[in-house]
C-alpha cells in the first residue's frame, strides 16, 4: 500500500472514526449522569431545590444518550453533531463563566471542536441514508 493511498484511507475514514469517539464521549456523560444524577447536580447552574437540578441532569443524560446512539448508527450525523454542538457550548460557557478556565473546560473545548467540524463533514462511512 502506497503511502498516498494510506493518506486517502486515513482521510476516508477520518469523519467516521471521529464521529465514533464523539459518541462514546456523549454516551459515557449520558450514561454516568443517569445513574448517578446527583453527582452531576452541582454543575447544574443557578437552580436551587432538590428536584429540579436531579430532572435537568436526568433530561441532559438521556439527550447525551440518545445523541451518541444516532451517531454510531448514522442516523442525521450532521444534524445531530449540530445539536451536541449547542450542548457543548452551553457546557463550556457554563463551566467557563463560574469556575473559569479550566481542564475539564479545555477537554470540553476539544468535544465541541469535534462536533463542530462533524457538522461541516458531507462524506460519511457507515450512515444511514434515506
Amino acid at each position: 500500500m502506497t503511502v498516498n493511498r494510506r493518506a486517502d484511507l486515513a482521510a476516508e475514514w477520518a469523519p467516521t472514526v471521529g464521529r465514533f469517539l464523539l459518541a462514546t464521549v456523549l454516551a459515557w456523560f449520558g450514561w454516568h449522569e443517569l445513574v448517578q444524577p446527583s453527582v452531576w447536580t452541582g454543575y447544574v447552574p443557578l437552580v436551587s431545590g432538590s428536584t429540579l437540578p436531579v430532572l435537568l441532569v436526568l433530561a441532559h443524560g438521556w439527550l447525551l444518550l440518545v445523541l451518541a446512539v444516532a451517531m454510531v448508527a448514522g442516523i442525521a450525523v450532521r444534524a445531530v453533531a449540530a445539536v451536541a454542538v449547542v450542548l457543548l457550548l452551553e457546557i463550556v460557557v457554563s463551566l467557563a463563566t463560574t469556575n473559569g478556565f479550566s481542564d475539564l473546560v479545555l477537554r470540553d473545548v476539544g468535544a465541541l471542536g469535534l462536533a463542530i467540524c462533524l457538522t461541516a463533514t458531507t462524506r460519511q462511512r457507515l450512515v444511514l441514508t434515506g
